[in-house]
Order: structure tokens, then sequence, then C-alpha cells
């Protein structure tokens, strides 16, 4: 399964290939669904699994200020110049409870199998009435069951409602090929955020022409 030791081995081609390549793009709707589902605001925003940071930047333009939680050192190598950050694992974060108004999860729960149990860790950490927003790969359309090599016909194959980890890929420049992927069903990853006591409020879907991205925007009630 998916561990920092395989993100400490690419973190170079990560950040420079992958991310380079990306440089000034938003072909997922990454970024703009951190502009309409966050929004504006103040305080702390911790980012849960922030790899390099790469999102510090528009969380400040959103006027919160940006932490970040990772285990890869690699990864936080970079990350370190772009925000604060800590080495520790998301299902156990050094975080008082009820002490963060806002976290963010951006495209990391493949990479996490407990993330059901990370979810009930971020609604510790969260403050009554705070702000969880979750933007990943689409469950419906991404995953080793989906062929993407022509976009205008992807390919769903059966695999789709099987909760499994896999490395397998339609591309070999991609991320998942060389570090892995669990998949969560739709379903599945819905109810987490319910067994964790968040309450659903918004949502958002990216990538063209069929969508690769699904956003939840949630809240700790209270």
């Amino acid at each position: 399964m998916p561990g920092p030791a395989a993100y400490d081995e690419i973190v170079d081609w990560y950040e420079t290939e992958l991310l380079g390549s990306q440089a000034g793009l938003d072909p997922l709707g990454v970024d703009r669904a951190l502009r309409t589902l966050l929004g504006p605001g103040r305080g702390p925003c911790l980012e849960i699994g922030c790899g390099t940071g790469r999102h510090a930047q528009l969380v400040r333009e959103l006027g919160r200020t940006p932490v970040g939680v990772d285990l890869s050192t690699g990864m936080l190598g970079h990350a370190a110049g772009r925000l604060p950050v800590a080495r520790a694992d998301v299902e156990r974060m050094p975080v008082r409870d009820g002490s963060v108004p806002t976290v963010i999860s951006v495209m990391v729960h493949t990479d996490m199998p407990a993330y059901p149990a990370v979810l009930a860790e971020v609604a510790r950490v969260l403050v009554p009435g705070g702000v969880f927003l979750h933007v990943g790969v689409h469950p419906c359309f991404c995953g080793g069951f989906a062929d993407h090599t022509d976009r205008h016909a992807v390919v769903i194959r059966p695999g789709y409602l099987d909760r499994h980890w896999t490395r397998e890929s339609w591309t070999e420049h991609g991320i998942r090929d060389k570090v892995g992927a669990q998949h969560f069903p739709l379903p599945e990853l819905l109810h987490a955020f319910l067994a964790a006591g968040l309450v659903l409020d918004r949502f958002a879907e990216g990538g063209e022409p069929t969508p690769t991205m699904f956003a939840v925007r949630a809240r700790k009630p209270g």
C-alpha cells in the first residue's frame, strides 16, 4: 500500500515534472473547487497530506493561514518553504480537539486506506461549525477499473464496486502506477463522512470531458 517511503522516492519527479507540467493550469478543477467551495475566510487552514505544499498560496489568497501535515519527509522538504509543516500521521494528528476552523484534503484520499478514520480525526480537530473540504479523484471514473486512453470515450471495466488498492493505471506518466491508490466506491466515501459526524454541505465535479475530480464540503455540527 502507498506510504511515505513511496513518495520519498519520487518527490523530485513529482515536484518538477508532474506539478511543473501543470504550472498555471487547473486541468482537474482543483483550484476552482478550493475557490468556490472553501472561499474566503480567516484563521488557520490545516491541510492533511499536504505533500510539497502546492496549495498553500491559494489558501493564503483566500485569506486563510495554511498549515500542513504529511508523513513523507521528502515531500515536507519542499513544503517547508511554502507553509508551516509537521510530520505526523493524519490518523493521530498533534492537534487539540476542536481547535481548527478549516481542514482541507486535496487529491490524497486514495493514499489513505484508512480514510474513514482520517475523517473521524478531522471531525475531532475541527471547531464546532468548522468546515472540511475534500477534493479527490472522482470515485466513479478514476481507478484501476477506468481506462482514459481516449479521453472522449472512457472505458469503465468491472472493479468499481470492489474496495481495492492497486497500481493499475492507463498511463505511465501519472502518479498511480508509481505509488498505487486505494479505491472507495462513492457510497462508501460519502457514508464515511456521515459516520464521522460531519454534515454534507456542497459538492463539485471537475475535469473534462468526463469528470476526474469530485469535491465535498462538509461541516462539523455546532
